[in-house]
């Protein structure tokens, strides 16, 4: 995959196109030499957001899709990652470091991704989430 400035990657909502995800992160890594922590930071946080957009946005319906855009910036890249379902309340999430949430196999995406990425922010009532990483 050759990145430009500005990258668009369309998947279906199907778990087994994580790995495209994936290999864009590698790519815009390693275009704009992001070490290894960062690119850890980066794979995690948008894997879990590209996740949330297939099993939560989209209800692993493979008919439905996710757009996945790269922008670059001086001091930082955004990945925006949107899907075609209606959103949800992500201002009234449970924590999941809370004691009687520890324990639950779901709640941590937006807590990981709030934890990785420099920024997260959401639009169109969550269905669209921004991640922004520091390069500098």
């Amino acid at each position: 995959m050759v990145l430009s400035e500005n990258q668009k990657l369309r998947i279906p909502s199907r778990a087994e196109n994580i790995i495209l995800v994936e290999r864009m992160i590698e790519d815009v890594c390693d275009l704009y030499n992001i070490n290894q922590d960062f690119y850890g930071n980066i794979l995690i946080a948008i894997t879990e957001a590209v996740n949330n957009a297939i099993y939560h946005g989209n209800q692993a319906n493979p008919t439905k899709n996710i757009d996945i855009f790269f922008k670059s910036f001086p001091d930082h890249v955004s990945f925006i990652i949107k899907d075609e379902g209606a959103g949800f309340k992500y201002d009234v999430l449970p924590d999941p470091t809370n004691p009687e949430n520890i324990d639950k196999p779901n709640g941590r995406g937006v807590f990981l991704m709030r934890n990785l990425a420099d920024k997260v922010s959401f639009e169109d009532n969550g269905a669209t989430v921004i991640l922004d990483f520091k390069v500098n």
